[in-house]
């Protein structure tokens, strides 16, 4: 039974097919039309599908539109109708709802007959599609995308991000393959929007930036902590209540996109992480109290500030969490699938259904051949590569960038070995000469990534992170060998590789150590700033010919400046 998911109302538009509880492939729409976010959260938007990932799902099976089962749209327009106008948060976007909430429930007609002419071929002809249509709340795909793909058989689950149809924060317990809400807050209460009201005011873009500026509070100090918790008021039920406030009245005129960083914002930003960690822990000590489980799954927006996910790890008394890599709005596309696949399955509720999601190489994938072609008919000069692993690491010794672009991509937002610059950490001046390529703010750190097995020895308590979504104290007796990707607070935020997971990425960081005796490299998006993470070999060769860096290694190809 084919599922395909679908997330298009806000934004990160992803397409996803399952089949019989496995995950075939995931993809973001941003990767094809090279639209940061695939579009902005705007009611004017909400009709656009993402008919790219739909046909890059479709074409990995060879099948078409009129070949799936059921459909999973990740929002219900039927909650929105429901919502009691004394409620708070039964508005979206104010004026425009009734804009919003068309678009959606014609989004099934617009799938159908909307798609744009050059991918026609998995399209034309498509039929009853609403017969098969199912909508799901959004925060109820957000917590199937956590569960159902995580390594546990019982859970508690806690949903953080800006807003779904009214609902900010939700609470359920997973066990088998059943999941039974807890709990809900809804608008305007909600941790996410406080977040993005204060990415706003210091001059980022809300619904995008948000991880700016958890970045920039570990160059200030909680001064204004007591002022945020002033505005949040947690109870012991695990709801809470938001004062509205104008942070300009409390700090004045808000920055400018171009006007330098003071020591105000970086206190702003510091207090308010400070601020989510503590709001965030008390609620999830709540939830364990309630749910008795050691195992915790997190997704939302809220969910990839890996900052707030280590401080849940360390202090919070579940024993194990596990956070959805593709924790945002794309994964809803995911959950959604999921929640329709298990309800239409056959699945005993006590045996898992869903296989467990141990990586999140799902997106395209291009041959030798294929890339061979493209790299002729653009008479690049390039070479081909007697051992990619070895002769790639001898070039990253050599203190050189390279574009690495190998496999299938990546689903959610982290560059995780396929479509990845890699540098070598050793030099501390790699991390600006990477963000000045990159065209990145200066204090945006660099990430690295690191063998597995060889984790404990060079991050405290590091072992199995797979995903880039905690951080890790850098052992103090290893800093100076890996500066380049020492934060300034001194942590790191880690991806941990196996050689299950990538073959030819985990080859790489060991021929890396044999060389330099350093298990371990810089790994961030190859894109530059603006730019979704690369897609094609068209969007690779591009990138490397229109950015500093030293090589391209793509598949089993080199070309070098």
């Amino acid at each position: 039974m084919y599922t395909l998911g679908i997330n298009a109302a806000f934004h990160d538009s992803a397409a996803v097919l399952i089949k019989d509880g496995q995950i075939i492939a995931a993809a973001e729409e941003e990767r094809f039309t090279h639209i940061k976010h695939g579009k902005r959260p705007l009611p004017f938007s909400a009709y656009e599908i993402p008919y790219h990932a739909i046909d890059y799902c479709l074409k990995t099976t060879d099948i078409h539109l009129n070949d799936i089962e059921n459909f999973a749209y990740s929002f219900d327009p039927e909650l929105l109708k429901k919502s009691d106008d004394s409620a708070a948060g039964a508005s979206i976007y104010h004026d425009w709802d009734e804009l919003f909430q068309t678009y959606i429930e014609l989004a099934a007609l617009q799938l159908q007959d909307g798609y744009p002419h050059h991918l026609q071929k998995r399209f034309i002809g498509a039929s009853d599609i609403q017969k098969k249509w199912h909508y799901v709340a959004h925060h109820v795909a957000h917590a199937a995308s956590a569960y159902y793909p995580s390594p546990f058989q019982k859970a508690a689950i806690m949903i953080l991000d800006g807003r779904g149809e009214k609902v900010s924060t939700s609470y359920y317990l997973g066990e088998g393959n059943r999941m039974t809400e807890l709990g809900v807050v809804c608008m305007p209460h909600s941790l996410g929007m406080l977040y993005e009201k204060i990415t706003t005011y210091l001059g980022f873009l809300h619904s995008s930036d948000e991880y700016k500026v958890m970045a920039l509070a570990s160059y200030g100090n909680p001064i204004f902590m007591d002022k945020f918790m002033s505005a949040i008021h947690l109870s012991e039920d695990g709801s809470y209540q938001i004062d509205d406030f104008n942070p300009e009245e409390w700090w004045g005129p808000h920055r400018k996109k171009d006007d330098p960083f003071t020591g105000l914002h970086f206190d702003i930003a510091h207090s308010l992480q400070k601020a989510l960690e503590t709001s965030v822990l008390f609620l999830v000590n709540w939830l364990h109290r309630h749910t008795q489980t050691d195992n915790l799954c997190l997704a939302g927006g809220v969910a990839l500030n890996c900052v707030l996910n280590s401080v849940i790890k360390d202090n919070s008394p579940f024993k194990q969490v596990w956070v959805q890599p593709a924790a945002g709005d794309a994964g809803t596309a995911l959950g959604a699938a999921l929640w329709v696949d298990v309800a239409y399955s056959n699945a005993d509720e006590t045996d898992r259904y869903v296989r467990e999601m141990n990586h999140v190489y799902w997106g395209p994938s291009y041959t030798d051949d294929e890339v061979e072609a493209f790299l002729k008919w653009s008479k690049v000069p390039y070479k081909k590569l007697d051992n990619v692993a070895r002769d790639a690491a001898n070039i990253l010794a050599q203190n050189k960038i390279i574009g690495w672009y190998q496999g299938r991509m990546e689903f959610g937002p982290r560059a995780l070995g396929s479509r990845s610059i890699l540098a070598s950490p050793i030099e501390a001046e790699m991390q600006a000469k990477l963000n000045d390529i990159k065209d990145r703010e200066d204090f945006r750190p660099v990430a690295p990534v690191v063998l597995e097995e060889e984790a404990g020895e060079w991050f405290d308590t590091a072992s199995f992170s797979p995903f880039m979504l905690f951080v890790y104290p850098v052992k103090e007796d290893k800093a100076d060998k890996i500066p380049a990707v020492r934060h300034v607070d001194g942590t790191a935020r880690i991806q941990t590789i196996n050689r299950n997971q990538h073959p030819l990425y985990y080859d790489l960081l060991h021929e890396f150590k044999n060389i330099t005796g350093v298990p371990v490299l810089v790994n961030t998006s190859f894109n530059t700033r603006g730019e979704p993470i690369v897609c094609t070999p068209r969007d690779a060769i591009e990138c490397f010919w229109t950015s500093p860096f030293d090589a391209l290694v793509i598949n089993s190809f080199l070309l070098e400046k």
